[in-house]
This record gives structure tokens, sequence and C-alpha cells, in this order.
């Protein structure tokens, strides 16, 4: 549990420490200075902008963008996604391993340990395996959130029936956004035996967060989540259908 909570907050720090919350409101140019700015969030910005050049709209540029960085970051989802599911399928023995180890003594915690290693080595499970894609993947799609906050010709476009700069004057890229987001990580529970409480907490929770950002940001980062929802649904979908590397005789 410790691990786990040291992880989430080196996590944590590390998204606040890359995202530059404090720049949020400044818009990005090529004068713009620091590492997170000049090799980050200014190269994606002038991907989505050489990208509207080309299509001839911010809103199409965002989609194709979008589901640009989503194929490159697909390997990364796909691994964390099977250890996710193979650590789900071994923890009716991670269970037994503590059930035979209840003492809390040295000893008996030092063996519940060996054992639940030696269990993680038998189906070359690493517990700490879905850390890794995640601490790639987020610089990359919270660089391109502040591209599309700070790029100031996005807020000069429109698309469809709202303007990119403002918020979604009829409320519905909001609300698809936390539906899109539901159905998402609803897929992702479907492969779980027991999904934990917090997981259930979350799944109700983070929808509504959503609506209530989406409704006083931008529409235009509306419009990434609803796109980037859409490409997680199919690809969870995928991976559930087509199964995973999943160790079944564990179950046994």
């Amino acid at each position: 549990m410790r691990r786990k909570s040291f992880t989430l907050a080196f996590l944590v720090a590390t998204m606040m420490l890359l995202s530059g919350c404090t720049e949020v409101d400044q818009e990005i140019t090529s004068e713009s200075e620091g590492f997170w700015n000049e090799f980050v969030v200014y190269p994606l910005s002038q991907v989505i902008v050489k990208t509207a050049e080309v299509v001839n709209s911010f809103g199409w540029a965002i989609i194709i963008v979008t589901i640009i960085i989503r194929l490159i970051i697909l390997p990364l989802m796909i691994k964390q996604t099977k250890n996710t599911k193979a650590m789900q399928a071994l923890q009716p023995e991670m269970q037994k391993i503590k059930e035979k180890y209840k003492s809390k003594d040295a000893v008996s915690q030092q063996k519940m340990q060996q054992e639940t290693m030696a269990l993680f080595q038998q189906y070359g499970v690493n517990p700490l395996a879905g850390c890794f894609p995640l601490l790639i993947q987020m610089p990359i799609i919270f660089g391109f959130y502040q591209a599309i906050m700070r790029t100031e010709a996005i807020k000069h476009d429109s698309f469809l029936w709202f303007d990119l700069g403002s918020p979604d004057p009829l409320f519905l890229l909001p609300l698809f956004a936390g539906a899109t987001t539901f159905l998402q990580q609803k897929l992702m529970m479907a492969g779980m035996t027991t999904p934990n409480p917090q997981m259930t907490m979350m799944l109700w929770l983070m929808p509504i967060m959503i609506i209530v950002f989406a409704v006083n940001l931008p529409a235009a980062l509306s419009l990434y989540w609803v796109v980037g929802n859409a490409f997680m649904i199919v690809q969870t979908f995928i991976i559930n259908k087509s199964g995973t590397s999943i160790p079944a005789s564990a179950n046994k």
C-alpha cells in the first residue's frame, strides 16, 4: 500500500511539475522559455497549427492530431492494460498468500513478500510495469492539453456549432465528454473480476468532474476529450475482445 501511495504521489507531483500549471493562461510562442514549453508544448502547438493549415480547420486539426497521438502511445496503453489485467487475474493467488501469512511478525511478512514476488516471476508479471507507460504517456497528454489551451489561433476559430475558444453554448460536448469518460472507464472495469471501491467511486466521480470542467472551459478542450475518450473506448473494446496474455492458470 505504501509503495502504491508513493507511486501515486510521485505521478501527481511529476504531472504538476511538467504541466506548468502557472503558465496555462500564457500564449505559447517560439519565444516561450523553459524545457516544458520549448520541447513539449510549442512543438505540439505547431503540429496543430500546421495540420489546421492543411485541412483549413482547427477543429479537424484537433481531431486528427488527437488520433495520431493516441496511435503513437497505443503500444504503451496496450502494455499497461495487459499488465493491469494480469495483476487482476493473480489477485486470488495473492489473497491466498496473505491468508497464509496473517501474522504481522517480520518473518511472516518477509515470507509473504518472497512468495508474492515468486508468483509474479512465475507468470512474468511486474507490479510496477503499469506505472512506467503512464509516466511516458502523461507528459504527452498534458502537453497536448496545454498546446490547445495556449495556442491563440485556436481561440478564434469555430467548428460545427461552437466557437473553439468559448464553452459549448448547447452543453452537448460536455455531456458527450462525461458520457464517453464513463463508458471508457466502465469498459476498463469490465475485464476485472473484483473492482475495488476506489475504482467504483471514480467511475462516477470522473465523468461528473469532466462535465463540470468542460462546461466552463473552451470547447476545443471538450472536443479533445471526446475524441480521446472515443479512441480509448474502441481501443479498450478491442483489447477486451482479443484477450490478453493473462495467466489463466492462476485462477485455477
